[in-house]
């Protein structure tokens, strides 16, 4: 019987899900999928083979059933995974969980006390903890006895130096977890494993890494290890994203409360969905749909948002005390080569000149010959990474997946 391994990735109205074959202790991808419109009036199955290819889609109506909650999609999803993979034994689960707080530095087996403390880390994370605590709980009831792990995207950024750690606010406030904890950890580390694969050398060096799509951010890499990140205390610091709104002076905030008389909730959903491309345009939350507009809003939403990545590009490599190499990763990262090519235009001060042609066509190394700074192009894998880490912490994992993960997928630092 061959054994598999289910990641899941729930958020506020959808599970994403990878099944992969774990047999021989190596993740293998057999087919990834989502459950979209949780609570809607429809919802959507879809999902594809290891190559990419169409498994199928199905809509729920209500007259059909709609799928409500996580409970149900991971039914759903559970059932699909023994329909198309007869006679598989699913040996464990791994969770993507959006913050570990300060206790959670590294990928832990899910125990009734994690899941509580992860629960108490709602405030934190209030649009995305609970839809992470929803999917672990509706995948323990639906694969009762199955180990589970959380992987967090936060571990990554937990070593940052104090100055990039805090606020300028009272101390009793970091001491209580008020801190930038930073995002997208799970794709960061991912994204510095397969460069080091690539370039070695660039990977030991200073490195930037743009995780752009409907959630952006930017990472400053040193030996392999985050220094810095464009995202704080919450998911909505940093860059514009598809509906977030990134950036925000505090008196932003004072002014909604006691000029305009908005509630807490209230700002939240300005904040976290109706801002942004999508607040900006008035159009889309979506680049591809920006770039293909007509609309003067669309373009200025283009250029505010090439505009905050180039000025990050300025503000991590001062926290680097330089820059050897960039890399673009995530759905406007991979594949905007526009928007790839506005940010760095003119970076020839830093270092950087682009392959306009290279860039085109979406190739690996897009910087020129020219170029003192290399730049990259690299597909993310949330997934495997968390796959890889799940086997990991269970000791299911194959010897050399098992030293990776010792070691930490990152550079060695040199001896001071």
């Amino acid at each position: 019987m061959s054994k598999t391994l289910i990641v899941l990735n729930a958020g506020s109205s959808s599970i994403k899900f990878v099944v992969f074959d774990v047999t021989e202790g190596k993740p293998v991808s057999l087919a990834t999928g989502q459950v979209e419109g949780l609570g809607a009036s429809v919802t959507r199955f879809s999902a594809k083979d290891g190559e990419g290819q169409s498994l199928g889609e199905k809509d729920f109506d209500k007259a059909s059933g709609a799928i409500a909650n996580h409970a149900h999609a991971v039914d759903l999803i559970l059932k699909w995974i023994e329909d198309t993979f007869p006679g598989t034994q699913v040996v464990a689960v791994g969770h993507r969980v959006v913050h570990g707080g300060v206790r959670f530095t590294k990928p832990v087996q899910i125990t009734d006390e994690v899941v509580a403390e992860l629960e108490s880390l709602t405030p934190l994370a209030p649009l995305h903890q609970p839809h992470n605590v929803a999917g672990i709980r509706a995948a323990q009831a639906a694969f009762p006895g199955v180990p589970q792990v959380a992987v967090f995207d936060t571990s990554f950024h937990r070593n940052h130096p104090f100055v990039n750690d805090t606020f300028a606010i009272p101390r009793e406030y970091y001491n209580e977890g008020v801190r930038r904890y930073g995002f997208h950890g799970v794709s960061y580390e991912y994204v510095t494993r397969r460069l080091r694969q690539i370039a070695p050398l660039d990977a030991e060096g200073r490195v930037i890494v743009a995780h752009l799509g409907n959630g952006a951010s930017m990472c400053a890499v040193r030996y392999g290890h985050s220094i810095a990140s464009t995202m704080g205390f919450s998911a909505l610091d940093g860059l514009p994203m598809g509906t977030r709104c990134g950036n925000l002076d505090a008196g932003v905030l004072l002014y909604l409360l006691d000029q305009k008389g908005l509630s807490s909730s209230e700002i939240r959903e300005i904040l976290y969905s109706k801002s942004g491309l999508l607040g900006l345009s008035g159009i889309s939350q979506d680049m591809r749909d920006l770039e293909a507009s007509d609309k003067r809003e669309a373009r200025e939403a283009i250029d505010y948002f090439v505009f905050r990545v180039r000025r990050e590009v300025g503000a991590l490599s001062a926290a680097l005390d330089g820059l050897d190499a960039m890399v673009f990763c995530g759905g406007i990262g991979e594949n905007s080569w526009r928007v790839r090519e506005r940010v760095l235009q003119g970076m020839q001060w830093i270092g950087i000149d682009l392959d306009e042609e290279a860039n085109h066509r979406n190739a690996r190394l897009i910087s020129s010959p020219l170029s003192r700074v290399r730049v990259y192009i690299v597909r993310t894998n949330e997934g495997l990474m968390i796959a890889e880490h799940t086997l990991t912490v269970l000791g299911l994992a194959a010897p050399e997946i098992q030293a990776f993960s010792i070691d930490g997928g990152a550079g060695t630092r040199p001896a001071a």
